[in-house]
């Protein structure tokens, strides 16, 4: 009786945990939207406000007792600061230097890379059925986004390294959790700012900083507000990611981010009138397949290896 009551206390942290990164990350692309749309605030930029404001966020939580920092060594999270950035930088560059399509189709590669890393220098294992729900996942972003697929040596460059820096740093979220024994919040309260201080140094690199669309340039009051807005949401949004990673894997995270990229396109849809076609809404349905058949899949494992623990004299 005491097992399946913390069964269900965790799979219901679990679900509030899930909710939380689907509501914040669907406002939060909603809202960055409308910022780029209206204002043109850069997006590098945007991205560095978020990381700032999710460790003020964080000092915040720690006055109020909410967590107790954890003292850690800077070399220990030196690399998964590094990666985040690099994150950033490849993901904006194969942005800016391939199509949507193309952009998408790349991103899609995550979960597989991952896979990858974690069975090459993790020792983790998949099963053949895990593995197999990749196919209707690849299978829906490609019918999403094949109109729209150009190749170009340079996009492509840009393209490989970001799948590869962002898998990694998705890895190691996870990794260093377990490694250095902090939840979500004590990692994250070391981590954001040692990326924003990285981050600080690449902007001048890809954006202005004074004048017309620069960081320090002539905003209107509503243009900041809604910055800030943008700011507070995605510190929920960091949160519930780390979290989630902690708490399950970079793989049912990446499963995760796919259904959100669905649920997107569908907001897109209702509340924008975005045009979706045929093939996408095919694509969208290919996807939700192969997510579904992962979530059954992983948690009949997980009951099948709860049982053999039992099981065991």
């Amino acid at each position: 009786m005491a097992n399946r009551l913390s069964d269900l206390f965790s799979n219901s942290r679990l679900v509030i945990g899930l909710l939380a990164n689907l509501l914040s990350s669907i406002c939060i692309v909603f809202i960055n939207k409308w910022i780029y749309v209206h204002y043109g605030f850069p997006n590098m930029t945007l991205t560095l406000i978020h990381f700032v404001v999710t460790w003020l966020g964080l000092w915040v939580c720690q006055k109020m007792d909410i967590f107790a920092p954890k003292s850690l060594q800077p070399t220990k999270i030196i690399w998964l600061a590094l990666s985040f950035c690099g994150f950033v930088a490849f993901t904006n560059l194969s942005l800016q230097n391939n199509t949507i399509g193309t952009y998408q189709l790349a991103k899609a590669m995550t979960t597989p890379v991952i896979i990858v890393i974690q069975t090459m220098y993790y020792k983790k294992t998949f099963s053949t059925k895990i593995k197999l729900t990749l196919v209707p996942i690849t299978l829906g972003v490609i019918l999403n986004s094949y109109y729209d697929v150009r190749f170009n040596l340079l996009g492509m460059v840009f393209a490989t390294l970001g799948v590869f820096v962002t898998s990694l740093y998705q890895v190691w979220v996870g990794v260093k959790q377990h490694e250095l024994q902090v939840n979500s919040m004590q990692l994250l309260y070391y981590q954001a700012p040692m990326s924003s201080a990285f981050l600080l140094s690449l902007v001048p690199f890809f954006e202005p900083l004074s004048g017309e669309g620069g960081i320090f340039g002539p905003w209107s009051f509503p243009a900041l507000a809604m910055v800030m807005l943008s700011g507070l949401i995605a510190f929920l949004v960091n949160l519930s990611i780390y979290w989630i990673i902690g708490n399950t894997s970079a793989v049912t995270y990446n499963m995760f981010g796919h259904f959100k990229f669905c649920i997107t396109l569908l907001g897109g849809y209702v509340l924008f009138q975005d045009p979706l076609s045929l093939n996408q809404g095919l694509g969208i349905l290919c996807t939700l397949t192969g997510i579904l058949s992962y979530t059954h899949f992983k948690l009949a494992e997980q009951e099948e290896g709860k049982s053999k623990l039992v099981q065991r004299p």
